[in-house]
């Protein structure tokens, strides 16, 4: 009789988790690593049901990507000083994809996977995911068990199959030092080693709470310095020599395409403006503080925001316009 298999430390971390939160969690849940059968069958079974009910293929790939980009808009929303960040990954991602020459459903699959790659913080705990200094080597060892638990949490989604990968192994090194899984080299997936870059890029050209972020160049400079280490070689290239500078500055310091981040006049935090300009402008999810715009600027009411006004939310129209470029590549 075959042994049972243990549960990998992610999977842990993702029940310890979700208890402390009070949410329940079925014995055995989540299961051990699968296969990838195992990861298309939802796939698979989520197609089959649209047939069943009437809804065609491109309906439903639809309705997971959409389903996909909601869950993961949630999670970053849990810290407020990543805003934007998923946006920003996605589009380096689709950038480095593009200009590196891959087809157009690959190019899809990495925008995709760079929107959903942090989808496994959701277990990580509010006091280091939010925290405002550098993590101790105790909160990163909990900080590295997202990728495996964003992985398993695309084991349960329908579509997550196409971004399994780039989810689990975007923190992955060419050198082997990477998480979680020690790959190296070409071993890493194409996804993933794309994902990981832009995701690096994006990080030390963001503003954190407890530092400023770095200009594209000095940026740049580092990526140069840790091709084939940190970064994989090729996708390094393509980012230093192909991608055109005026493309990264679009994306640096931006929620979406054409709308730049903005600043809490209460507490200088970042602000990132719903995409819809029908939609208000939200309140600053650091300091609580209820925002208003006036001739072009925002500007406080005086008033803390409500309880409901806090509560993250996933900016629809954003997630639309993604899920609809991508939807032809991806069914």
């Amino acid at each position: 009789m075959r042994s049972q298999r243990r549960l990998r430390p992610e999977s842990l971390a993702l029940r310890a988790s979700l208890r402390q939160a009070g949410w329940a969690c079925p014995a055995g849940w989540p299961g051990p690593s699968v296969t990838t059968t195992d990861r298309r069958r939802p796939m698979f079974q989520w197609m089959k049901s649209s047939k069943k009910t009437g809804h065609n293929a491109a309906d439903a790939a639809r309705q997971g990507l959409v389903s996909l980009m909601n869950l993961t808009m949630l999670v970053e929303a849990r810290d407020p000083y990543t805003a934007g960040h998923m946006w920003r990954v996605s589009r380096f991602s689709r950038l480095l994809a593009e200009y590196g020459g891959l087809s157009p459903r690959d190019q899809a699959l990495c925008e995709l996977g760079g929107f959903v790659h942090d989808l496994g913080k959701i277990a990580i705990p509010d006091s280091i995911l939010t925290g405002t200094s550098r993590l101790s080597d105790e909160q990163f060892a909990i900080m590295k068990t997202h990728p495996g638990v964003g992985a398993h949490l695309t084991d349960m989604q329908p579509l997550g199959a196409l971004v399994h990968d780039a989810v689990r192994s975007h923190h992955e090194r060419p050198d082997g030092r990477g998480y979680p899984d020690g790959l190296a080299g070409e071993a890493i997936p194409q996804t993933a080693a794309v994902i990981g870059l832009a995701d690096a890029f994006d990080a030390m050209t963001s503003d954190r709470s407890y530092r400023k972020g770095m200009d594209s160049q000095t940026a740049l400079a580092i990526v140069a310095d840790g091709q084939g280490s940190q970064f994989d070689p090729h996708w390094a290239s393509i980012l230093l020599d192909a991608v055109p500078s005026r493309e990264i500055e679009h994306v640096i310091g931006h929620s979406a395409d054409g709308i730049p981040l903005e600043v809490c006049p209460m507490c200088h935090g970042p602000l990132a403006r719903p995409t819809d300009p029908a939609e208000s402008v939200p309140p600053c999810r650091i300091c609580g503080a209820e925002l208003d715009e006036r001739d072009g600027e925002i500007l406080p009411t005086g008033r803390m925001a409500t309880a409901d006004a806090l509560q993250p939310r996933a900016d629809r129209a954003l997630i639309h316009v993604l899920a609809e470029r991508m939807l032809p590549h991806v069914h």
